[in-house]
Formats: C-alpha cells, structure tokens, sequence
C-alpha cells in the first residue's frame, strides 16, 4: 500500500462520486420532465377538450332584444361554473348562432351543433317560437333538451329529456294565465265578458288558448277573437273593432312589436275595459318600459321576476343582476336584465349541476335525474314534471301603477311601480280599474 494505490482509490472515487452527480442530474431532469408532461397534458386538456354546449339565439330580428339579454347571463353562468372547475372537471364551452328570430333558421343550426360542431349538449334558444323547430331533431337524436321560455312545446313530441325554465306549471298555456284570470275576478263588479287579440304566431296561440279555457272555466262571454298578422304596422283599428263589442277586458298574446304597438294604440284610442294585458312579451324590457313610461299605467300582465321586495327570496338574483348591470352598457344590451338573465343563468345552472351529478355524459341517466330531482338556483326551488314542465307554477301577475316619467328607467327600480298581484306569496298590491291608473 503506497503512492501510486492512493492514487487508484482517488481515481475511483472521483468516478464514483461523478456517477452520483450524474444520477442526481438525471433523478432531478426526469422530476423536471415529469412536471413539464403534467402541466402540458392538463393544459392540453384545457385547451382541446372541453365540455361543448351549443345553441341557437336571437341576437337579430324581433327578439333579439331578448335573446341578447339572454346570451350575457348564460355567459355569466358559464365564467361561474368555470371558476369553480367546470363540468365534469373540464372547462365549459359555448357554441352558438344567431337565428335571427327565424324559426327557418334553426333546424339546421341544431344539426350543425350536433354533426359538425359536435357538441356535447344543446339547449334551446329564447322563446317557443324558436323551441319548436327543434323539438324533432332532439327528439329523434333522444338527447337532453333544456328550454328557455317555451309556451307547451312539449305537448306534441312527449319528449321524455325536455325540460324548460319558464314557471308555467304542469298545464303551461292554461297555468300561464291562470293568476291573471284569478286576478281580474277581485274587481268589482267581477267582469263578465272578455275580448281576445293575439299574433298569429306560436306562442301567441297557445298562450290564447289556454286563457280561453280560462275565460271559460269563470263563465266569461267572449265578444271579440282574432288573431293579427306579425308585422302589422298599425294596431288602432283593432282597437277600434275589439272596443266596438264593448268588451269587459282585454286580453292580449303578443311579441314586442305587438305588444309595444298594441299599448301605444290603446294609449291613442282609449278604453273602457276594466282590465287590459296578459301575455305581453317585451313590456318588460328596459328599454320598452323607458321608452313608453306611463303608457303602462294600469296594464295588467305576466312577468317572472320584478324588483319588488318580495322577490328577493330568490337566491342570488340581487347578486347576479348586479354583476349583469355592471356590464350591460359595454355590451349593449338589455340595461337591468330583469326579464332573462335569471331564468337563462337558472336552465344551464340546472343542466350542470345535474352532470355532475351523474358524473358522466349519458343523457338517459342525467334525464333520469332530472326528472327526479329538486333543484336550488337563483330562480328558487325548481322540480320538474313527467312532461318536463314545472311540477308547481310561479307566473306572476303584476300591474303597472305610478309611473311618472317617460324616458326615466330608474322609476322602474323603485318598488311599487311593478305591482305584485298573484301569487299571494308575493303579492305587493291590490289590482285597480285600468282606466283609474290612466
């Protein structure tokens, strides 16, 4: 044991501590590729492979006031159900379309959605008008159908995966106006006979069918029913023919334009009607209320959800329309959301939260648990019946009373403007004579 043996036992040391700084290199680059593989895999996954739900919406033509209010508040769900991991642990996407407010327009949409874009779910666009063409297609694909604001679109297909948000009840076009129809007979005298004006467009008649069962169902002589053609520029002379037959009320199935130009008619012309309103769609837009202030006064009508204080038993409206309201300007779009934004947020709030759920994409299975479920969203309580209405009604009736201004859409905010009359559970006034808030 001498020189030259340090010599060699220096020589393996050093190779032995070169393997082990090698091995350590090597330990700590798989460490470093490993991360790197994870995080481009999730990222990956992130990016490509997302939870796809498609739709059609009316962003031009006569509803599209709507269905513009509509897409920011299913946007709104989409950036919650996001943050909070997404469906199924992959991110939401939404793909969708402009129908243009053309019913023509949206079976090919949905084919598109389904064959070429691929998506993973549809849900239906705003309005029956809008519903109904889609209804055949998936019915034939049998694929879960969330709709948002359909008059009875499922009376005719009997689709076992169709659901819809609007609060209508279990026999929608007749629980529509059931309320309203409740609400009337609290005048007094209790009035006797009634006249019908509506579209001659989907929604409207079913709409008027089920108030005539209604008019019906309280012994009510019909003096007057027509329908009108959409586009009609100019609604006084129906006035004229409806006042003619000296109706008690006036019950009217309209889209905004009608609607807007029926109001403004019977604002020109007068009547003597105790009560006049029903099933006018749009009055509840912003820009509708401001533009024709108190030319509400005294219309008694549908709505779903009012600023008034018994509204905020609904979880996470205030919350929600404030988040909208913050934004609506910038997008141009409906300026305080009352009308949409809940019930467009609640339908694909229901659609993800029964996903996960299920854990799974089977579209019998999430059906199943649909059908069979309670659901908590921001709209309140909502259980579904076996044709995928609502098992228990919440229209409201409201009537318009103390506008003051026009072109002032704070008014609006204030509570007492939109007065609750049914249901009891939310009542906020007592119906009055229309002509007395005149």
């Amino acid at each position: 044991y001498g020189p030259r043996m340090d010599v060699v036992f220096a020589t393996l040391r050093e190779v032995q501590n070169m393997n082990i700084f090698r091995l350590s290199n090597l330990r700590y680059l798989l460490a470093v590729f490993a991360v790197a593989s994870f995080a481009f895999f999730a990222t990956n996954v992130a990016a490509k492979d997302p939870i796809k739900i498609g739709f059609s919406m009316a962003l031009t033509g006569p509803l599209a006031a709507g269905g513009k209010e509509a897409l920011l508040g299913i946007e709104l769900w989409a950036d919650d159900i996001n943050a909070k991991g997404g469906i199924l642990g992959r991110p939401v996407k939404l793909v969708y379309y402009d129908d243009q407010t053309k019913a023509s327009t949206v079976p090919g949409i949905y084919a598109k959605l389904l064959d070429v874009d691929k998506v993973d779910f549809v849900v239906s666009g705003y309005g029956t008008n809008l519903i109904a063409p889609a209804m055949p297609l998936v019915k034939q694909r049998d694929i879960v159908f969330m709709g948002l604001f359909g008059m009875d679109c499922n009376k005719k297909w009997k689709h076992d995966k169709y659901f819809q948000i609007l609060p209508s009840g279990p026999d929608p076009a007749v629980d529509f106006s059931r309320a309203w129809f409740d609400t009337i007979m609290q005048l007094d005298p209790k009035p006797k006979s009634i006249a019908f004006v509506a579209a001659d467009a989907e929604f409207a008649r079913n709409l008027k069918g089920g108030a005539e069962v209604n008019a019906k169902r309280l012994g009510m002589k019909v003096t007057y029913n027509k329908n009108y053609k959409p586009g009609t520029p100019d609604f006084t002379p129906i006035i004229r023919a409806i006042n003619a037959t000296n109706p008690d009320v006036i019950y009217v199935a309209a889209y905004p334009p009608g609607a807007t130009g029926i109001t403004r008619a019977v604002s020109e012309v007068g009547t003597k009607a105790v009560a006049f309103g029903g099933g006018m769609v749009g009055l509840q837009y912003s820009g509708i209320m401001k533009g024709l202030g108190p030319k509400l006064n005294g219309i008694l009508n549908y709505d779903f959800y009012v600023p008034e204080p018994n509204m905020n038993a609904y979880p996470g409206v205030v919350d929600l329309l404030k988040r909208y309201q913050k934004v609506s300007l910038a997008r141009k779009v409906d300026q305080m959301g009352w009308y949409l934004v809940p019930w467009a947020y609640a339908y694909l709030q229901i659609l993800g939260d029964a996903v996960n759920a299920v854990g799974k994409i089977d579209h019998a299975a999430i059906a199943k648990y649909i059908h069979a479920t309670e659901f908590n969203t921001v709209v309140g309580k909502v259980k579904f019946g076996k044709n995928g209405e609502w098992v228990k009604g919440r229209t409201l009736t409201v009537q318009w009373q103390n506008i003051k201004k026009q072109n002032d859409l704070e008014q609006f905010a204030q509570p007492g403007i939109r007065k609750i009359m049914a249901p009891a559970a939310f009542a906020t006034g007592k119906v009055k004579p229309f002509n007395s808030l005149r």
